[in-house]
């Protein structure tokens, strides 16, 4: 028998193969009740008195560079998104989801898109319309017919493009591969490959690739939580590893400093790295985080389920696996006499997590609830997961840290959200609970936590982000990835 999972990924592709026109057409919708937008539009209020994250050197500069935005993983942006005027919504089917949206310097769309056609895809934001798409191994039709494909974010979901419009991918075969756009703008080409496979086990499969502030490559496993580091030009890798099987198992992506430092959580530890003799990953300091030992359901396993986040004034954040769940501040410095900032608990007992990067901007960070979400199948017919959102502010003294806000009923399964600096409004995709299953693109106010508008981007299964991040581009319009394709948000003029 197959699971609701299956189920969805055969739905895809069979959407796909019956209309024939993947990356031609909208995502299809099922009709649903009730209005297409509420609340009421937005008047900007931007985020001031907020430090810019400094910009990275091999980084595409803006935010652009990938899930997170920044080499800081900060889910900020400092130029604005739509503030609900007249929305209009867009869709494109593609049958493969663009978990990882990043934008080159003429404002093109390139995603890394696993699913029914597999690849890397260059898209013209304007009409949504493919421009170019370049195979990619592995995660195709047939591996997301296996368990747990849905929360399996290797083999290059986690890309990044650099500061000269190239795509940087870890591939399922263990290869680094670089992709430069042609010359016409229809497509990629290979320029750089770099074979790692000799460095890697069976079954340690590239979770994540990052450059250093230096140029230095780093690149991480979920299996035994390998850490490892690539010259570019040399071609040098140096690996060690911090588990072995599940313990050790480094489940995201991680941050990078402006000083050559690199931040990694496993499901255990929060670690802080820095290149040694000949580009050596050598382990700065570690510390231990509160674990319950629970895999809970929202999680893809029994740890943090944060990407670190690198504040300024030397601090970097993650949640820990408590019950309940606490964001954890650290100093980053590698001689600090007392390591941790403070803990804040969020979300109720038995019912909080989150396995999505908080929001960093200045001394506060966002956290979403994800509990619940243990497959797209927990949002089927009308099915929802735990409400919530808080946020934590680092005390102006460094002492310590207090909760600002909790909102307990906007329920955003698996989204990675983000906060417009330049208006003020966290932006966040939320699920509805009626049978059609409507999906909802929703924004929070920065200050308050309040529900400020919803604007309905259509209804089915399809419309499931499951796991991917918003990104908002420099147009002003807002995108993100879906078990169908890609769907966008833009302001009427």
């Amino acid at each position: 028998m197959k699971t609701g999972a299956q189920l969805l990924a055969a739905a895809a592709l069979a959407t796909v193969l019956a209309t024939g026109t993947a990356g031609a057409a909208p995502i299809p919708a099922l009709p649903g009740p009730g209005a297409d937008f509420l609340g009421a539009p937005a008047t900007a209020q931007p985020v001031t008195g907020v430090p810019a994250v400094p910009g990275h050197p091999w980084l595409a500069a803006g935010g652009d560079s990938g899930i997170h935005g920044d080499g800081w993983m900060s889910d900020t942006y400092t130029r604005p998104g739509p503030l609900g005027h007249d929305t209009r919504v867009d869709s494109l089917l593609l049958g493969s989801e663009c978990g990882s949206i990043a934008f080159d310097h003429a404002g093109r769309i390139i995603s890394n898109c696993p699913g029914v056609n597999p690849g890397l895809y260059l898209i013209d934001p304007a009409g949504l319309k493919v421009l170019g798409h370049y195979p990619l191994p592995g995660r195709g039709a047939g591996e997301f017919l296996k368990p747990g494909a849905f929360s399996n974010f290797g083999g290059g979901a986690y890309f990044y493009l650099d500061n000269q419009d190239r795509a940087v991918v870890g591939s399922s075969s263990g290869h680094v591969q670089v992709f430069a756009e042609t010359p016409n703008a229809d497509g990629f080409t290979l320029e750089h490959d770099y074979d790692l496979s000799a460095s890697l086990r069976p079954g340690e499969t590239l979770n994540s690739v990052l450059p250093d502030s230096n140029g230095l490559l780093w690149f991480v496993t979920k299996t035994d939580g390998v850490v490892g580091t690539l010259n570019p030009e040399t071609g040098a890798v140096q690996v060690i590893r911090l588990g072995d099987g599940e313990d050790g198992e480094i489940e995201n992506s991680f941050a990078v400093g402006s000083d050559g430092e690199v931040y990694i959580a496993t499901n255990r530890e929060m670690l802080r790295f820095d290149a040694g003799a000949g580009g050596s990953p050598d382990i700065t300091w570690r510390v231990t985080y509160a674990n319950s030992g629970q895999h809970k359901p929202g999680q893809v396993d029994d740890g943090t389920g944060t990407t670190p986040t690198v504040l300024p004034g030397g601090y970097v954040a993650i949640t820990d696996n408590a019950d309940p769940m606490n964001v954890v501040v650290y100093r980053t410095a590698a001689n600090a006499a007392q390591r941790e900032v403070c803990s804040v608990p969020v979300f109720a007992k038995g019912a909080g997590d989150t396995e999505n990067s908080l929001i960093g901007a200045g001394n506060s960070l966002i956290v979403e609830n994800n509990y619940g979400y243990s497959s797209p199948q927990a949002t089927l017919a009308g099915g929802t997961t735990t409400p919530g959102f808080a946020r934590v502010d680092i005390d102006d003294d460094g002492t310590g840290c207090h909760l600002v806000w909790t909102n307990t009923t906007i329920a955003a399964p698996s989204v990675v959200a983000k906060l417009s600096l330049a208006n003020g409004l966290i932006y966040t995709y939320a699920k509805g609970s009626d049978l059609t299953d409507p999906w909802y693109w929703t924004t929070l106010d920065f200050r308050t936590g309040n529900l400020v508008w919803q604007r309905r981007s259509g209804s089915g299964p399809l419309y499931n982000n499951n796991y991917a991040g918003i990104a908002l581009g420099p147009d002003g319009t807002a995108y993100l990835g879906t078990l169908g394709g890609m769907i966008s948000l833009r302001d009427g003029q």
